[in-house]
């Protein structure tokens, strides 16, 4: 039997996560529209270039969902499949993957396939695409739907902060005023936001400066649940120096297990903007 996970480009992975003969694994790309140019959120895309763009478009950037037709072909490689999207809060892309796991178990009834919105993004689905792996890994019986059962009962003890310190699309979209932003920057402020069970945004805090942000996130880290053990992943905008300090003020004041790092592909680059670093614990 072929165990295979999938999940969209936001959780910034690349096809080679793992190598193992028994578990295959899939990013299907979303889309970002900037003027008259798209960018594939696929491993060939180049951050900076998409970024440059943004900067340089007057207009409002947008994103587009992968097909049901793109998710169908990710999941007709294996037998039994597991799905991560980002937050159906923020995208059309859960959607789109229920109706391709409809596609599939027309022409293949005999499939198991479990679409599961992570009600976040980034970090938080790379946790969720290796707790799939490590039940998978860890079954001798089969047992799919005990899985899945495994998984729903994971994914509510995610939490999802993030910071930003470029406002510009939050500005192009009608989300932030002008001067709001202007005044933000000038001042050093970080905004800190953090994600809702329902999978939405909010402002949960703002900080002056690197230190006191870091500082805050991990304040707000130990306020949302008990971190104790807990794996971070810390995806990061262009910005490998802040998500290092990051990461050093998580283990300096939380007694987690482990954080990696990661940078940020198309889809988490547009929402976390240059600089921007994103928390999945």
């Amino acid at each position: 039997m072929i165990w295979n996970i999938v999940s969209d480009s936001s959780s910034d992975l690349g096809a080679a996560v793992f190598e193992d003969a028994d578990i295959h694994f899939e990013s299907v790309p979303l889309r970002i529209q900037v003027g008259d140019r798209e960018f594939l959120d696929n491993e060939t895309l180049v951050v900076p270039e998409m970024l440059a763009a943004m900067d340089g478009e007057k207009s409002a950037a947008s994103t587009a969902c992968p097909s049901p037709a793109a998710f169908a072909r990710a999941f007709e490689h294996g037998d039994c499949t597991v799905c991560f999207t980002i937050s159906g809060k923020l995208s059309g892309t859960y959607n789109a993957a229920v109706l391709g796991r409809e596609m599939v178990l027309e022409e293949h009834p005999e499939k198991k396939i479990f679409v599961m919105d992570s009600k976040s993004t980034a970090g938080a689905l790379v946790l969720l695409v290796r707790k799939a792996r490590e039940l998978m890994k860890a079954d001798i019986a089969g047992d799919f739907e005990g899985i899945c059962d495994k998984l729903r009962e994971y994914q509510p003890s995610l939490r999802t902060v993030f910071t930003l310190e470029n406002f510009d699309n939050l500005i192009k979209n009608g989300r932030m005023r002008p001067l709001v932003g202007t005044l933000l920057h000038t001042l050093g402020i970080h905004v800190i936001a953090d994600g809702t069970p329902q999978g939405t945004i909010r402002v949960a805090d703002k900080a002056r400066g690197e230190a006191k942000t870091y500082k805050s996130i991990t304040k707000l880290m130990g306020e949302s649940k008990d971190c104790t053990g807990a794996e971070v992943v810390i995806s990061h905008c262009e910005n490998a120096a802040g998500a290092q300090k990051l990461k050093e003020q998580i283990m300096k004041d939380l007694q987690v297990k482990s954080v990696d790092i990661l940078p940020c592909r198309g889809l988490t680059s547009f929402y976390a903007m240059e600089r921007g670093l994103i928390v999945g614990f």
